[in-house]
Order: C-alpha cells, then sequence, then structure tokens
C-alpha cells in the first residue's frame, strides 16, 4: 500500500496538479478572509477567531477534492493500466486505500499553510493571544474529518466512469447533498428536522466546531468515509471478476 500512496503523491507534485491544488486553497481563502468586503472577511467581523475560514473551506473543498480525486481510477481506466494496477500483489482494499490516503495527503498538506492564520488572529486578538484555541482545535479536526469524507466519496466516484469529468461532476453532486442537502430537507420537515440534519456532515462539522470532540461525530465521519471506500472496493471487484 505504501508504493501506492507515494505513486498518488509522486504524480500529484512531479505534475501541476498538486501545487495548483494547495494555490488555489490558500488564494481563495486569503482573498475571501482578508481581501474582499463581506461576511467571510475576518477583518470586518470585530472577533478573534477562525469561523469565516473554517465556514468557507468546507465549500471550496466541494469542488477541490473531487478535481484532486477525478482521476484516481477514471484515468487507470481510461489509460488501460487498471487491469495490470488489480494484477500487482496487492489486495484491492490496499490499491484503494493508498489512492485515498495518497489524495488525503495532499489535502492535509494543502490546510497545513492555514496555521499562520491561528498565530495571526491570536496577535490581532484584545489582549493579544485571545483566542479560543479549543474550538480552532475543534474545527481543525473536523475539516480533516469532513475532508477524509470527501476524498472517500471522490475515490468512488472516479470508479463509476472512464471519464474524469463524469467523476468531478458525481462527485461535486454527491460531496454537495450530504454537506448541505439534508439541512435543506430538515426546512421542508421541520418536525424531524434534527433527525434529518443529523444525517448530513454539515451537523456533525458544526458540532465538532464548537470545540466538543463527540465521539458520535467521529462514528459519523468515519462511517462515511469506510462506506464509500466499501463502495469503491465493490466496484473494482466487479471490474476484475
Amino acid at each position: 500500500m505504501k508504493s501506492i500512496v507515494l505513486r498518488e503523491i509522486k504524480s500529484f507534485f512531479g505534475s501541476p496538479i498538486g501545487y495548483l491544488v494547495i494555490a488555489i486553497f490558500l488564494i481563495i481563502n486569503g482573498l475571501f478572509l482578508w481581501v474582499f468586503e463581506g461576511d467571510y472577511n475576518i477583518l470586518n467581523t470585530g472577533f478573534a477567531d477562525l469561523t469565516p475560514f473554517f465556514t468557507l473551506a468546507p465549500w471550496i473543498f466541494i469542488f477541490l477534492i473531487p478535481a484532486v480525486t477525478m482521476r484516481s481510477f477514471s484515468d487507470e481506466k481510461k489509460q488501460g493500466t487498471l487491469e495490470l494496477l488489480l494484477t500487482k500483489p496487492l489486495s484491492v482494499w490496499q490499491i484503494v486505500n493508498g489512492k485515498f490516503l495518497g489524495a488525503l495527503l495532499l489535502i492535509v498538506i494543502a490546510i497545513i499553510p492555514t496555521f499562520i492564520y491561528v498565530k495571526v488572529i491570536s496577535s490581532l486578538g484584545m489582549p493579544e493571544g485571545n483566542i479560543d484555541m479549543g474550538s480552532t482545535i475543534g474545527s481543525y479536526f473536523g475539516l480533516l474529518f469532513l475532508i477524509a469524507g470527501y476524498s472517500s466519496i471522490g475515490i468512488f466516484t472516479s470508479t463509476l466512469s472512464d471519464n474524469q469529468i463524469v467523476a468531478f461532476i458525481v462527485a461535486v453532486f454527491l460531496c454537495f447533498f450530504l454537506y448541505f442537502g439534508f439541512e435543506g430537507l430538515a426546512t421542508v420537515a421541520p418536525t424531524i428536522s434534527n433527525f434529518i440534519s443529523a444525517l448530513g456532515m454539515q451537523d456533525h462539522y458544526k458540532s465538532m466546531s464548537r470545540g466538543v470532540i463527540d465521539t458520535r461525530d467521529i462514528i459519523y465521519f468515519v462511517s462515511i468515509t469506510v462506506a464509500f471506500l466499501s463502495f469503491t472496493v465493490y466496484n473494482l471487484k466487479s471490474l476484475k471478476s
């Protein structure tokens, strides 16, 4: 599996893809958080916290992560190398996990530079250092679990077609629906709104962003990630047989 992970990382940074992903993520965040006027501008909120960043990041990743993962298996299918990959002395689970971890590591590398935002916000606080580290750490953990969920969805959709654009569009739709769709459905059925909201990623992500790491939220994200990785394995096994 390690060889698959290293292969993915090398393919990302051996081409402009890896650098573009990191640059696009940081530039978009930087513009909305520090330059553009609006609700996401930290300097205009009057509070020394990173809530605008953690509100904006999931929406950026809805498009960015599918763009990273769309080539995972669809490119292998298009080039005819998928059969060769499946004949390697690795289980299908190891291949899928290798692809998944490769994409996950790239996105994690992209968010590491945002730690500087914590230092900047801390220095802007009154008094200096007045920042809620509990909610900040919880939000980063929530973002990490959200990234894992999005990545597993993107890996899964890349097995559905040898067309990367199709894989991208389906992944964006699924990520959007699982993050925001259930919140929208909850407004239609107010009597069971709490139950419906709990089925979506946004409810659990917001819960972790409060600084409370609840096992229910962790179990939810782990279940989503494992479920889509399992769907990926099933699809690949059906192609292999």
